[in-house]
């Protein structure tokens, strides 16, 4: 512990040392620089990222690598819910037990489905009990932006960043008025949204709210029991200022119903709550420095309704940031303190445990002319593991104003969750999974409105937890940090934006290899490719989106199942019979494909949903 303490506070001034050296010699590069140092689009230019430093800044000078989904775009898609958004870019990969609202598993760049921290509007809602948050319930009705960070970030959120973070923003802001959409489609599908928003001089208070229904398909192959999903979620979010001071209150709350069959084809059905609350004051001392706390709650709760079993995470969190400019310095500290509690019982047994974790943090970003540096450090307590330090190093150089360089290393580490140490085959003595990633980045403006970005990645991770059968009794076993993984990747995006037209074309080559056996990590194609065009014609929009994925493997008896590559095509149109009211329609899975993202399990054919909206100004 002591050793991890020493690492934190070398790295601290490590980073002051270094940007002393910048500045000794930033005066030819000042000189020769246009004052900015990343290239600036039209696309990139108007987006502002909060997630991957934690302060806002341009999409177009965050050193690691980040994909913005907007309002428009969300609106235009009409998904179902937050994950299908997230598949159509390279590098998020998901795996699915059936239609909609069943279980679903985010992988970013090759790294497990519990690598990856989910935020609702800032506040982890990662269950405690295992890993994956459950995406499948985040209506996009409700969503104003969506901010993916890939690459490792424990240092700035503690225990689970190592494949990235994906943070979801609810609706707020803009003019005041009221929204109302109805859509309807296949498979029983029904939506029904409205949104308000009042917008004063000093405050404002927005409130969303959606119905989602669905007598969906049967969830498994071989199964003729249609299965559905129901959900009733809410965001509602307030903010006034006086002088100096801010203060800020939002909810976000879903909860339904969702059948599905069981491993012998029974129909069952389970009721769920997700939800996350925080409360928030902000003061502004003067124009260097802010800090801000905030205090927030989730809860997501499962229970089984022919059965007592359920699963119930709740956290209470306190969130402390500070900001403070310092000429070319932009420091960030904090801590974020949390309890969680969390309680299972399935098939008689369980287990009841809270565990208290806390995260310090530090970052330093330096601007000096062409050069970008930012130097973090993290540090977390946790109640069952001890100490764990973190870090980040990134560099950015502009080469002129359309041409950047970046270089960055990072570590990261994710405890071991309730269900590894008291759950199947838990083991109380288990140790973190650990990770560090190096990366090296290009992005270049081709022309006005054309972006190009190309990453290549290699990430490590050791003590990855597995199940150890221990004897001939079947089931018989335990977890253990037996696994090692190396995961090695290319991948390149190029974006181009007008205002009639818009293409997006991702790809992504990677290698998510078992160190132990040599073997593909399950679940996770080597190749992927998305695209995505978008043609206006006055108040009018049609478009596409294309995605090609490459095989994968799934778990199986006695070896591992192979899922084959698949294509899905969706198609989008928007016409506006008056500026207020607008008619949408969206085929999925144009071409009618039959493909698997999880073995044994249905995904959704052809169908079409069609929707009305309709904005009162």
């Amino acid at each position: 512990m002591r050793r991890h303490r020493v690492a934190a506070a070398v790295l601290v001034a490590v980073s002051v040392v270094l940007s002393q050296t910048l500045v000794a010699g930033a005066v030819v590069a000042q000189s020769a620089a246009t004052g900015s140092a990343a290239p600036s689009s039209r696309g990139l230019a108007d987006d502002v990222v909060v997630t991957a430093t934690r302060v806002p800044q341009p999409a177009a000078e965050v050193l690691a690598p980040v994909v913005v989904i907007d309002r428009e775009t969300i609106e235009r898609s009409l998904a179902p819910d937050v994950a299908d958004l997230l598949r159509f870019h390279a590098g998020l990969e998901l795996a699915r037990n059936g239609g909609p609202g069943q279980t679903t598993s985010l992988f970013i760049r090759g790294t497990d489905s519990n690598h990856a921290i989910f935020l609702v509007d800032g506040v982890r809602v990662n269950p405690g009990t295992i890993g994956g948050a459950a995406l499948q319930n985040v209506a996009p009705e409700l969503v104003e932006r969506i901010e993916i960070v890939k690459g490792p970030r424990s240092t700035l959120y503690g225990t689970d960043a190592i494949g990235g973070v994906v943070n979801v923003i609810t609706r707020r802001g803009g003019r005041s008025g009221l929204d109302a959409m109805v859509g309807f489609g296949r498979y029983g599908l029904q939506q029904f949204t409205a949104s308000g928003r009042w917008v004063g001089d000093a405050a404002e208070v927005s409130l969303s709210a959606n119905s989602t229904e669905a007598d969906g398909f049967p969830t498994r192959r071989g199964d003729s029991t249609d299965r559905g999903y129901r959900n009733r979620s809410f965001a509602l979010s307030a903010r006034t200022e006086a002088g100096p001071v801010e203060l800020g209150a939002r909810v976000w709350r879903a909860a339904g119903n969702t059948e599905y069959s069981d491993f012998f084809l029974t129909p069952v059905d389970q009721d769920f709550t997700n939800s996350a609350a925080a409360v928030e004051a902000g003061w502004r001392a003067n124009e260097a420095f802010r800090s801000r706390v905030t205090v927030s709650r989730i809860l997501d709760d499962v229970e089984q309704s022919q059965s007592p079993d359920f699963v119930q995470t709740r956290r209470d969190s306190v969130d402390w940031q500070n900001e403070l400019e310092l000429g070319h310095h932009s420091l960030t500290f904090g801590a974020l303190l949390t309890r969680e509690d969390t309680r299972t019982l399935s098939f008689g047994s369980g287990f009841d445990t809270a565990t208290d974790s806390n995260t310090f943090y530090a970052q330093n970003q330096v601007r000096l002319g062409a050069h970008r540096l930012l130097l973090a450090t993290g540090y977390t307590d946790h109640e069952t593991f001890g100490g764990h330090a973190t870090w980040n190093v990134e560099y950015g150089h502009a080469l002129g104003r359309d041409t950047t360089l970046t270089a960055a290393v990072g570590t990261a580490f994710r405890a071991p969750d309730a269900t590894d140490r008291f759950g199947f085959g838990g083991n109380p003595a288990l140790d973190p999974e650990r990770s560090r990633n190096v990366e090296l980045g290009l992005r270049h403006r081709l022309a006005p409105g054309h972006v190009l970005g190309v990453s290549a990645f290699d990430n490590h991770i050791d003590d990855l937890i597995q199940f150890v059968t221990v004897s001939f009794t079947p089931f018989s076993g335990e977890n253990r940090n037996v696994d090692r993984a190396r995961i090695r990747g290319v991948e390149a995006t190029w974006q181009y934006d007008s205002p009639s037209f818009s293409a997006r074309a991702t790809a992504i080559r990677q290698q998510p290899e078992d160190r132990n056996t040599g073997a593909r990590l399950l679940r996770r194609a080597e190749q992927s490719y998305t695209f995505a065009l978008a043609r206006r014609v006055g108040r009018h929009e049609f478009g596409a989106d294309a995605l090609v994925s490459g095989d994968r493997e799934d778990f199986g008896f006695p070896r591992p199942v192979r899922l084959g590559g698949y294509s899905l095509v969706n198609l989008h149109a928007r016409i506006a019979l008056t500026p207020a009211w607008t008619v949408q329609a969206r085929l999925e899975n144009a071409l009618d494909r039959r493909y698997e993202l999880a073995s044994g399990f249905n995904t959704m054919r052809r169908a079409v949903m069609v929707a009305t909206r309709y904005g009162f100004r």
